[in-house]
């Protein structure tokens, strides 16, 4: 099966603002006990948005205008800590499509990318000026250009940078290895029809 070749994503935005957002703020230790990924989104941000007894917290991704986000928006060095792979995915099962920061941690950004979440490095005060604009406007469509490099919203865009191999692999459908394996499958098992090494 061929991957999806993801060049840009358009949604509504929200801003969970903050430095070092680390993944065990992102999905709490306390909820990795699943044996799939499936209903982490649940616990994103958990402890940030939720009190002791479940109730609600004052927090961005609570507000009834930024319910149907599928864009997230933060600061510097977003994903750091542990590697758990449980953070991008509880991301991804939330209904976020595309994450824009200052910055990322080294194995967060592998992890969204082979999950197909473009991750766009953007300046702090590109990043306050959509932040802004989503503020005024909750409803108005942002779009990730993934192929350009670049983020627009209302009249506005800004540069935004994607890792040059990461972007590779999603324009490309290229973003999932092991899918990328499965689908060679049967000239692997051709070619070594072919080796007498290899003859059952």
């Amino acid at each position: 099966m061929s991957l999806a070749k993801i060049t840009s994503i358009s949604g509504k935005a929200v801003t969970v603002p903050g430095n070092d957002i680390d993944t065990d703020r992102i999905i709490p230790a306390r909820f990795m006990k699943c044996i799939t990924f499936d209903g982490l989104g649940e616990f994103l941000f958990y402890d940030v948005r939720k009190n002791a007894d479940g109730s609600n917290k004052e927090h961005p991704m609570n507000d009834p205008k930024y319910k149907q986000a599928t864009i997230l928006l933060s600061g510097a060095n977003f994903g750091c800590g542990s590697s758990r792979e449980h953070a991008p995915q509880a991301i991804q099962k939330y209904g976020f499509k595309a994450v824009v920061a200052e910055g990322f941690a080294e194995i967060f950004f592998g992890n969204c990318t082979t999950l197909g979440i473009p991750c766009f490095t953007a300046s702090r005060e590109d990043i306050a000026l959509i932040s802004a604009a989503v503020a005024a406007n909750p409803a108005l469509e942002v779009i990730v250009d993934v192929a350009a490099q670049e983020i627009r919203f209302g009249n506005q865009k800004v540069k935004a940078s994607v890792r040059d191999t990461a972007r590779d692999a999603l324009v490309n459908g290229r973003w999932d290895a092991i899918a990328e394996l499965l689908e060679g499958l049967p000239a692997t098992h051709a070619r070594a029809a072919q080796l007498p090494y290899l003859a059952v």
